[in-house]
């Protein structure tokens, strides 16, 4: 384990899963993140949900912490980066320069997701729905059954950890050495415990579970994880 992070192999490419929620690759020397979710503060507060106005620069501050760590060539957002398609128009100018610096530095490629079809302008950087990348298969949303080398987002994993005190509820990337879906990094995300319905058939057994603690990602096996109450 180096810098906290933690060896995840997908077929027999091997990721860092980043304390973040990052995922680097090293062998391409491509950054990995999901579902940013830039802008669901001001979206709620549009709806009379009073939320801090900050998410958007706090998840900045931690892509420019994955990044600096891992200091990629390339960047590739897998998805709901932005949380609808009026981000574009409520994000402040200071938060839209930053944006717009990260993509003028790195190359940097926009999957589109199911919050995001259409990508606010000006924002720099390339769009695609899906990408193939060597062995691996990059989309936002995973698909039904088997998918050999996918890595997505959309579903938010979090794992429900068995402690001799406590049990705790942390984000995760969760994975079968097959498929990897990747936690989901906007700061005002929540999480999918990963024995919900929702991931069911899309592993060939139980998933582990790539735990963000606060400086380290641990590795826990299935049986260690605890099912959500009811």
């Amino acid at each position: 384990m180096e810098n906290g992070c933690a060896k995840i192999a997908v077929l027999d490419e091997v990721l860092l899963g980043d304390p973040t929620g990052a995922a680097f690759w090293p062998a391409r020397g491509v950054l990995l993140v999901a579902d940013l979710h830039f802008e669901k503060g001001s979206a709620f507060a549009a709806k009379g949900q009073m939320l801090p106005p900050y998410d958007t620069r706090a998840t900045l501050q931690a892509l420019g912490v994955a990044i600096a760590r891992h200091q990629p060539q390339t960047v590739i957002a897998l998805g709901d980066s932005f949380h609808d398609g009026e981000a574009g128009e409520r994000i402040s100018h200071e938060d839209l320069s930053a944006i717009q610096e990260l993509t003028a530095n790195l190359h940097w490629i926009w999957l589109t997701g199911n919050h995001d079809e259409v990508l606010p302008g000006g924002i720099g950087g390339e769009v695609a729905v899906e990408l193939d990348l060597g062995p691996l298969t990059l989309r936002h949303e995973p698909r039904a059954g088997e998918a050999l080398g996918e890595i997505a987002g959309h579903l938010h994993p979090a794992a429900i950890v068995r402690t001799r005190s406590r049990n705790l509820r942390r984000r995760c990337f969760a994975g079968d050495g097959r498929r990897l879906i990747l936690p989901a990094f906007g700061a005002f995300t929540g999480g999918l415990d990963i024995t919900d319905a929702a991931f069911a058939g899309l592993f060939c057994a139980a998933p582990t579970a790539w735990v963000l603690g606060r400086d380290q990602v641990y590795e826990i096996p299935p049986q260690k994880i605890a099912r959500a109450a009811l």
